[in-house]
């Protein structure tokens, strides 16, 4: 069995293998990955169905730091799967690499399909779906690059896209990008939407530079860790210095966006982006679209990564005690899609403001049902169907 897995639907790498089975330590070292992206599902299960974080106190503090973090944490892995799809060691090439190229372009609509088709149900959750399926369309082109190239382009994109999103925001007005739920067209999806391209596919292409490493190597793993700190950081620190050191900052922050922008450097209390003063561009709060922000955002979702992946390895009792939240991790589509149905079905329209036991439900469910299906495949219901879908790029012609 080799080191990666590759399974089709969300981006997996090392499946949970179903009770009673074994699986090579080569794999049980990447099971890592799924359990970050079991967190990250749970996180965006307590952006939505959690308690408000204007509670207060550590429950409110917990379900602040999910917010955003979570759904940068999505993104960043997001990148295995264009770099799973097209040849992890070794890029794919010739008939292999078109083929493979179709897939993720089909992977992509059918995401951009579904995450429409949710988000024109009135539901109270701002859907990712769509602009993840952009996401993917966005970054192909860069599938067969290194590491190296990939990271540097990430950091790029950082640097300037927020500024542009900046200019496009005050041209039009300084309306505040981000609140819609809605997404009406391509615009939507690249620069006004909740989670738009311009500003999130650097978290996709930094994905992709971290599926490039040998991430069964501790040295690579203690790297990474350090740093995720280091920008976690640079980009929360950074915020908080510079809205106290930059004269006016933080007062025309508080003039434009209201009182709450006195926590703009870390938190979305703050609320959504207002650009009617570039101190805005100042900020990290998760959802401010800013450079600091997707550098904090990024360092998070690194620090999460390359800490579950050492934790996984550190120990078989903790690797057995994480399965059901890597299980979840390994369906994390199935999971995600239900958790908005069951929203739809319960009729909370409310998000976040559900009481604690709400949230622990959600979790306990998603575990349990995944658990049980994991006896019996090792893809989830929507990763069986995603699968079945990308299928069909073998007999699109691609020059054979």
């Amino acid at each position: 069995m080799g080191t990666v897995r590759k399974k089709q639907g969300l981006p997996t790498v090392g499946t949970a293998a179903p009770a009673g089975r074994t699986q090579s330590p080569s794999a049980v070292r990447l099971f890592g990955v799924d359990l970050a992206r079991g967190f990250a599902v749970f996180g965006m299960y307590a952006a939505h169905v959690g308690p408000s974080p204007d509670r207060g106190g550590a429950i409110g503090f917990a379900m602040e730091l999910a917010h955003g973090r979570s759904s940068a944490l999505f993104a960043l892995l997001a990148g295995f799967t264009v770099v799973l799809i097209t040849g992890r060691n070794t890029p794919k090439r010739g008939v292999a690499g078109r083929e493979a190229v179709v897939k993720v372009a089909i992977r992509a609509a059918v995401l951009v399909v579904v995450g429409s088709a949710v988000t024109v149900t009135d539901t109270p959750v701002d859907v990712i779906l769509a602009f993840y399926g952009v996401y993917f369309l966005l970054v192909l082109p860069l599938y067969r690059l290194g590491a190296g190239p990939l990271a540097w382009i990430a950091a790029g994109t950082a640097l300037v896209f927020p500024q542009v999103l900046y200019v496009v925001a005050h041209a039009a007005g300084g309306r505040g990008y981000g609140s819609q739920t809605g997404v009406d067209d391509l615009f939507s999806l690249l620069v006004s939407g909740s989670y738009p391209a311009i500003t999130w596919i650097p978290f996709v292409i930094a994905g992709m530079a971290v599926a490039r490493l040998e991430l069964t190597c501790a040295t690579v793993r203690a790297r990474l860790t350090l740093v995720g700190v280091c920008l976690a950081v640079t980009g929360y620190g950074g915020s908080w210095l510079a809205l106290r050191l930059v004269p006016g900052a933080a007062h025309a922050l508080i003039s434009a966006a209201g009182p709450g922008a006195a926590s703009a450097w870390w938190s979305d209390i703050a609320g959504y982006p207002t650009y009617h003063t570039p101190a805005w561009l100042l900020a990290a709060s998760p959802h401010s679209q800013t450079t600091l922000s997707i550098i904090g955002n990024t360092g998070v979702a690194l620090t999460v990564l390359a800490t579950c992946l050492i934790a996984v390895d550190a120990s078989p009792h903790l690797l057995a005690l994480a399965r059901p939240v890597i299980t979840v991790g390994s369906m994390s589509l199935t999971a995600y899609v239900l958790h908005l149905v069951a929203i739809r079905l319960l009729g909370i329209e409310q998000v976040p403001g559900s009481p604690l036991h709400v949230l622990l439900g959600f979790v306990a469910v998603a575990m349990v049902l995944a658990t049980a299906w994991s006896w019996f495949s090792r893809r989830g219901p929507l990763e069986w169907l995603m699968s079945r879908t990308t299928d069909l790029a073998r007999y699109v012609p691609v020059g054979r």
